[in-house]
């Protein structure tokens, strides 16, 4: 509901903060498209977000912060490498 009284404004940025977080998996896809077609339609998207899906299909670019730290950034095919992104939240799946 929030997020649509947002869009109604016709904003350029919209800040997202774990909206996936709870959902099913369902209600996760419907969540994801519809991020999907606001950054289509020229909306600038910045989310916080630790379901890995999530970022790997939306985001353009990642920055990552551990203790208010920048410790990567870059494009998210990169960034889930790196081996202190890594070692801070993904563990050895990633690696």
């Amino acid at each position: 509901l929030d997020l649509a009284r947002a869009l109604a404004s016709e904003p350029r940025l919209v800040l997202l903060d774990e909206v996936l977080s709870g959902l099913t998996p369902a209600q996760m896809t419907d969540a994801l498209r519809l991020v999907r077609r606001i950054r289509d339609r020229g909306t600038t998207v910045v989310f916080v977000e630790h379901i890995m899906r999530a970022v790997l299909d939306l985001a353009d670019r990642v920055v990552v912060l551990s203790y208010g730290q920048v410790i990567a950034e870059g494009l998210p095919q990169q960034v889930v490498r790196d081996p202190e992104v890594v070692r801070a939240y993904l563990g050895r799946a990633y690696a």
